[in-house]
Formats: structure tokens, sequence, C-alpha cells
């Protein structure tokens, strides 16, 4: 059984060496072959309109779960760090500010004591996902029957202290799943098969969508507070958290080079809670000497419908509306991806009896997994 270490890592953006009109390289992109592959329709008109659309169809779906299946957090995080104590002596008001702020969300949301206190969580809801617009060369197609486009399914997420993690999603009859044993973090898709993340362990994004106040608050504890703003016609402190340069180096590879990932939590100054996420992620990729391109990610999480769960204030539904930019090179060869999710909470639960650190631990097909049977897989389902 091969280490751990010899799982693929896992690439945050698109393989831009993956050229998809390559015989060669056709089977080695990774998800670049087949984002490239989406993001670059030109609408010409099939012999099979009915494999034309379901062709779609599936590109379509491995899009969405690629980038919102299970996308993970700017940077590190540890829970086991005790909380700052709110000071305003001898620092600055921005950094006073910034606690003052998490202060209110940590109460709001049940209390420091109460949190602290909670060693593992479970999560299950259901969601909605599409891809809405695609825009080429300032040429802008919907989804027409978004009813039809519109991709079902659900997911399960278990977490427990400190930075284990796993999710399960399921859409349209794939699946993704995902996890963090405390030391990696791994995915894995019908498509693609196994793969590690680059850099630190991370948390899931979706766990800062109101479903987990303690570290949503150890995260943004490094942030800065840049003024104020109404979302939803609720005024709100906004915080901004940079990623620093040393965790952009580690999440790097070859040719593609992360430039920024920047995440924004708008919090309410009415009830304390986080109404509103916003992360905005850059990568830039040089090929083979030629000019450079660039892939930005946008998504926007609107949280809702909080309501207590053993004292703890949880957001029950939301939804995200995620923006893919491809520039670069020509203006002709510029691209713009709009997707939506819609999710609900059913379930949720705190301190689970019998969870267990073997519940984290990545499943031996993964530890045994190679890269040339994840593409091998991938050229059947193709």
């Amino acid at each position: 059984m091969r280490p751990l270490e010899a799982l693929s890592p896992l690439m945050e953006g698109p393989d831009e060496n993956d050229d998809q009109y390559s015989s060669s390289n056709i089977g080695e992109g990774k998800w670049g072959h087949w984002i490239k592959e989406q993001l670059t329709r030109n609408g010409s008109v099939s012999s099979s309109a009915s494999s034309s659309s379901v062709n779609q169809k599936r590109s379509d779906l491995r899009l969405l779960l690629s980038v919102l299946g299970a996308s993970l957090a700017p940077v590190h995080i540890c829970n086991i760090n005790p909380f700052p104590h709110l000071s305003i002596k001898d620092i600055p008001i921005e950094t006073s500010s910034v606690q003052y702020i998490l202060q209110q969300y940590i109460a709001a949301s049940g209390g420091q004591k109460l949190q602290n206190s909670i060693n593992n969580a479970y999560a299950m809801g259901k969601l909605k996902m599409i891809a809405s617009e695609f825009e080429i060369a300032n040429k802008v197609t919907h989804n027409r029957n978004s009813s039809k486009a519109t991709e079902s399914g659900g997911f399960v997420l278990w977490q427990m202290s400190p930075d284990m993690w796993y999710v399960e999603l399921a859409l349209g009859g794939s699946k993704v799943h995902a996890g963090c044993n405390g030391k990696l973090v791994w995915r894995h898709t019908p498509w693609l098969g196994a793969h590690v993340a680059k850099g630190p362990v991370r948390p899931l994004r979706r766990a800062l969508q109101g479903l987990d106040p303690r570290t949503t608050a150890s995260m943004f504890i490094s942030a800065r507070c840049i003024g104020e703003k109404k979302i939803n016609e609720e005024d709100c402190f906004i915080l901004k958290l940079d990623t620093d340069p040393s965790t952009l180096k580690a999440r790097s590879e070859g040719p593609a080079e992360i430039i920024r990932h920047v995440l924004f939590g708008y919090f309410s100054q009415k009830t304390g809670l986080l109404i509103h996420l916003e992360d905005s992620h850059l990568t830039r990729i040089q090929n083979n000497g030629g000019d450079a391109v660039y892939w930005e990610t946008t998504i926007n999480s609107f949280l809702d419908d909080y309501r207590p769960v053993k004292g703890i204030m949880i957001a029950h539904s939301g939804q995200s509306v995620v923006t893919l930019f491809r520039f670069g090179e020509t203006a002709m060869s510029q691209t713009k991806t709009r997707m939506e999710e819609a999710w609900t909470i059913e379930e949720m639960a705190f301190s689970v009896p019998g969870l267990s650190m073997d519940c984290f631990i990545p499943p031996s097909e993964l530890r045994s997994a190679s890269m040339s049977e994840a593409v091998s897989f991938l050229n059947v389902i193709e």
C-alpha cells in the first residue's frame, strides 16, 4: 500500500498545459481539459442534437461539482488556539474593530463557552445547482430551460476538532467526496480519481457558510475591517482576509501561480451574524513562454434562515453565485461562466457519540490510487 504522500496533488485552477486539441495531452489535464472545453463552446450545431445536449449537461455537471463541490477556505486555521480577548489598549483601531466584530459574532452565535464544548458536528442538506450563463467573445448564452438544466442533490458533512472534516456531495448521478485527517486534504471525483490539495490544511468553505461559527471566527481573526456596506438592506461590517504570500506559494504548482485569494465577510450590525461571504481567487498560468492566461473565480454566498441548534445559531439556507472568468491573450479568447447554487440544511447535530478519528482516514483505495489510474478512468467516461 502506497503512503499518503504518493497521491497526486490537486490543482486549484485549470491546467493550461492540458491542450484539448493535442492528441498527446487529451487525457492528462486533471480538470483543466474539460473546463476549457466547457468554456470555449462556440455554439456550433452538432449533427446529433441529443448527443450534444447530453455532453453539454455532463460538462456542466462536472464544472459545477469541481468549483462548488468541495472548495476550500483560503488559509489554515487552528481552533485549538484560544480566541483573543477584546482589548483596545496599545493596539491599532483596525485590530480592535475586528476583535469587537468577532466577539459580537461569537456571542450572537451561542457564546464561546458553548462553542468550545463541541468536539464534532454533523450536517445534512439538500441543494440545487445550475450553470446559468456563458459568455464568449461578447456573446452571452443563457440556459433557456432552467428547470431542466438545474441539477438537484444533497450532501453530508462531518467535522471533528482539530482540523478534521469529511464531505460527501451527490448531484445529478455523480458524487464528489473530500476530507481532511488533520494532516492533508484530499478529494475524489469519478472523472479524476484522488488528489491531494497543495499547501497547508484548510477548512472546507461550505463549513464557513453558517455551519461552523467557531471556525469562521478563527478564520477572520487576522482580517482587517475595511468599512461598512448594506447587504439586502441590512447594515454590515466588512472584514477582509488576504492570503499570505507563503501560503499562496505553497498552493502554486508549475506554470500555475496563485496570485491572490481574498475572503470578505459581511457581519450584520443588527444581529452580529455573518450574512454574506465573498471570496476572489486569481491564478496566472504561463504556458510555454507565450502570453499568460488568468483565471479568476469569484464566489458570493448569501446566508439566511438562522435558527438555533443546541444553542448554536446555524444558517439553514442560502445561495451562492459563482463567476469563472478567463482572460489574457486576446479579447476574443475571454470567457465568463456564471453558476448558481441554492441549499437548505435538513439536519444538524453536535457532539455526536461514537465519532472518532478513524472516520476521517482516507479510504484504502484512495491511498493506492495514482494519476495514471484516474486518467484511465477519465478516458473511459469521456
